[in-house]
């Protein structure tokens, strides 16, 4: 059963913030709903203050369209991955479009984006999207066995409706890609079902130890091994290659 959220407005001090990964990256939401078991992002509670579990709160940067209106105007021009610690289409989006009023900005000043998500509630800002001149849009996707994903990602979206929005969006002409990771098994049956659907694929281990207690739990400590790891990075780079798509290991 699902907890329940705690849900808090607050006011940001700053919304663009400098990133190892890109130039930027602009974060609507302290915390995620999907509170998947392996995610690197829970680190923020150590800044943030929070005592509750990840996965059972989300703050809402009420103020994040105005500060951002007001940062770029500052700022050099560069590529913002929205989002990095959080996805910026958890359900809440749904309801409060903070990171549609955000893209609403961005794109009146054309900065190129990298939206990453794991949700199908990104297609509802496609015909904003249209606007930008440089804009890519990742799913995050760790497996292919949607049972396995229930286990590690009990509140995110099913793979299966990932799948359909890969297409879908992809169709529309925009740049897709997918992130499989962490890498968990049965990954390597994820091709099959992104062959001419994306423009290339990003492979990672990220395995923080955050979800160790799930391997454990449900029999699963080899996919830990360096030598799983290893034979899924043989399985996956044939299957890619043999379906040519561009793909890059970053383990």
């Amino acid at each position: 059963m699902k907890a329940l959220m705690i849900i808090k407005e607050v006011y940001a001090k700053t919304i663009l913030s400098k990133s190892k990964v890109m130039d930027y990256t602009v974060n609507p939401y302290i915390g995620c709903e999907h509170g998947c078991t392996y995610c690197y992002a829970r680190f923020m509670k150590r800044f943030t203050g929070h005592k509750e579990k990840w996965g059972t709160f989300v703050d809402l940067k009420i103020n994040a369209p105005k500060l951002l209106q007001r940062e770029i105007k500052k700022k050099p021009v560069g590529r913002i991955w929205i989002s990095g610690t959080c996805d910026p289409y958890q359900p809440l989006e749904s309801k409060y479009e903070l990171t549609k009023k955000c893209l609403e900005i961005l794109s009146r000043n054309d900065w190129p984006i990298t939206i990453q998500t794991k949700s199908p509630l990104v297609r509802r800002d496609s015909e904003i999207l249209r606007k930008f001149s440089d804009v890519e849009i990742g799913f995050s996707i760790a497996t292919a066995n949607d049972q396995l994903r229930k286990l590690f990602e009990p509140d995110a979206p099913s793979i299966g409706e990932r799948f359909e929005t890969v297409e879908e969006l992809h169709a529309m002409g925009f740049r897709v890609f997918v992130m499989i990771a962490p890498l968990l098994p049965e990954a390597e049956y994820l091709v099959k079902h992104l062959r001419k659907n994306v423009d290339y694929v990003l492979i990672d281990k990220m395995n923080y130890h955050h979800a160790d207690w799930v391997y454990r739990k449900y029999g699963l400590n080899h996919a830990m091994t360096q030598n799983f790891l290893d034979e899924m990075k043989g399985e996956l780079a044939k299957a890619l290659n043999r379906e040519k798509i561009p793909h890059k290991f970053l383990y």
